[in-house]
């Protein structure tokens, strides 16, 4: 089989097709020694056990550029189309009616603007897997330095988990809007078991399942709006009363956040793909798997949410404005027991966003510690879903409380994250792949920059975000003026500048002292 045009004229290594692409870029890891330890070395036997069943073992280490040879780019498209066509983005959309009390007007105008930005975030932070081989917390390392590299580590693994949370309580509510025998909390233990099966055979399994889970959502959907078509035009689409700029601008900082989020996810599925490929050709493909699966289930969530209040099935299935999968079993009560079976594949199909961030969790821990490094990652999976599940159960009876609070707190903190990384990669390194030596100094504290510029303007930028917040549990000054939640944007932008002043000083300060050290020596 010929490879696309884009690999002509590249080394003969890189010429091959699937099938010994697959031996060739998930080759066996090197044997493990044994440990002193007994429960390691079980451990370690597991581990070179699993591998020759095909079970991806690598852990945080960079991908050489010898090993990035998978060619199928599109697979860029389908895992991020994939992840956000679904009821989960549904949800995402569902907010702007219910919990802000948006009109269908109002709320499409938002999700618009939104996503079309702020899906190039993931987008843009797809190209460093590729290009680099770097898992996302691994590749912070080149902004933020090795140690100050734990924080945004410890930040995330907390943030995916929180969105596994959200994710297990929609698929859990829609499992269980099937029948009245079947509870939201076995719901929410059946999608968590099915995440944690797919995540646990890594990379190769992610990609393929990713390639065909989104099918059964898009007829769902499409079949949503034949059923319920009608009665979404009859549906008023003013605002329910006037909604002023502070709630629009929660609302689109709330739904940015769900976007925005996956860029610390984004660069891990990329990290056996072509290192040869266009940048830009990267960024397309992971661009309009966002886009094209973002703005549709976002639409339909904020229609159908909006023109429940003139359709009472619809009304009693959302129940109090937390149960998302009861208003899409309403929606699709009237095609009967198909409609169920589409519920059953719609909850079931939740995976295709839970399965690449419980594997992003994974993959962030090991990057805390060196120690933690050393853990194989379907141990870490075992651990996050153990406590995922119970979270989930006490989570779902207040869902839209839970979402709207997990989300505003991985958007505080992505902000001044995606301004450091972006800044250091364009303004400092001018976008030359080249300058980041991975293989030489990924673990390399001494090889790294310095972790100050980012601590620094990671904790100044936070007190900025402080006084833009509004919360139920605290409202910042600048929000109580009538600016709404502006933490996320301010904060973005202030981190840009603030890291470019403390990273041009910090750089101007180790040349002198190299300098200063030279003259001394008399070099």
């Amino acid at each position: 089989m010929m490879l696309p045009t884009a690999l002509e004229g590249k080394p003969e290594s890189l010429h091959t097709d699937e099938k010994t692409l697959e031996t060739q870029v998930f080759e066996e890891p090197a044997p493990v020694e044994e440990s002193e330890y007994p429960a390691t070395r079980t451990i370690d036997k597991l581990t070179r056990w699993l591998s020759k069943w095909g079970v991806e073992t690598q852990g945080i280490t960079p991908t050489p550029l010898e090993q990035r040879t998978d060619p199928r780019m599109y697979q860029m498209f389908f895992a991020w189309f994939s992840a956000n066509a679904n009821i989960l983005t549904f949800g995402a959309g569902t907010v702007g009616p219910a919990f802000f009390n948006l009109g269908q007007r109002t709320s499409f105008l938002v999700i618009l603007v939104v996503d079309i930005i702020s899906c190039a975030f993931p987008a843009f932070f797809a190209t460093f897997g590729p290009k680099l081989g770097t898992r996302a917390m691994v590749q912070s390392r080149f902004s933020w330095g090795y140690y100050g590299a734990i924080i945004p580590s410890i930040l995330n693994v907390i943030s995916m988990q929180g969105y596994l949370i959200i994710n297990c309580i929609v698929g859990g509510q829609t499992l269980a809007s099937i029948s009245n025998h079947l509870s939201p909390a076995v719901g929410v233990v059946i999608i968590g078991l099915v995440s944690f099966a797919v995540t646990f055979c890594g990379y190769r399994v992610l990609h393929w399942y990713e390639m065909i889970v989104w099918i059964p959502n898009v007829i769902a959907f499409i079949i949503m709006l034949g059923v319920g078509g009608k009665s979404l035009v009859q549906a008023p689409v003013a605002d329910p009363s006037p909604a002023d700029a502070a709630t629009v601008l929660t609302f689109g900082a709330t739904l940015a956040a769900t976007v925005v989020s996956w860029s610390t996810i984004t660069p891990d599925y990329g990290v056996y793909h072509d290192g040869h490929a266009s940048s830009l050709r990267i960024f397309f493909y992971a661009y309009l798997g966002f886009l094209v699966s973002s703005v549709p289930a976002h639409l339909l969530g904020a229609a159908f949410t909006a023109a429940s209040v003139s359709v009472p099935s619809w009304r009693a299935g959302l129940g109090n404005g937390n149960d998302v999968g009861g208003l899409i079993a309403a929606i699709l009560s009237p095609t009967g027991g198909f409609g169920k079976f589409l519920l059953v594949l719609l909850s079931l199909t939740t995976t295709s966003a839970c399965a690449p961030t419980l594997y992003t969790v994974c993959t962030s821990f090991m990057t805390i510690s060196s120690v933690f490094a050393h853990i194989p990652r379907f141990v870490i999976a075992i651990l996050s879903t153990t406590i995922l599940i119970p979270v989930a159960i006490v989570g779902a009876a207040h869902f839209y409380a839970t979402f709207v609070q997990i989300l505003s707190f991985s958007g505080y903190w992505l902000a001044p994250f995606t301004a450091i990384v972006l800044t250091e990669h364009v303004v400092f390194r001018r976008a030359r792949w080249s300058s980041y030596e991975v293989q030489k100094c990924w673990n390399q504290p001494a090889r790294l920059p310095s972790s100050l510029p980012a601590v620094l303007t990671f904790i100044t930028t936070i007190g900025i975000v402080v006084l833009c917040m509004e919360q139920e549990w605290w409202t910042g000054p600048i929000a109580k003026a009538g600016t709404g939640d502006v933490g996320i944007l301010v904060g973005f932008v202030s981190a840009v500048f603030i890291y470019a002043g403390f990273r041009a000083m910090d750089i101007r300060y180790r040349s002198r002292t190299v300098t200063s050290k030279s003259n001394i020596f008399g070099a």
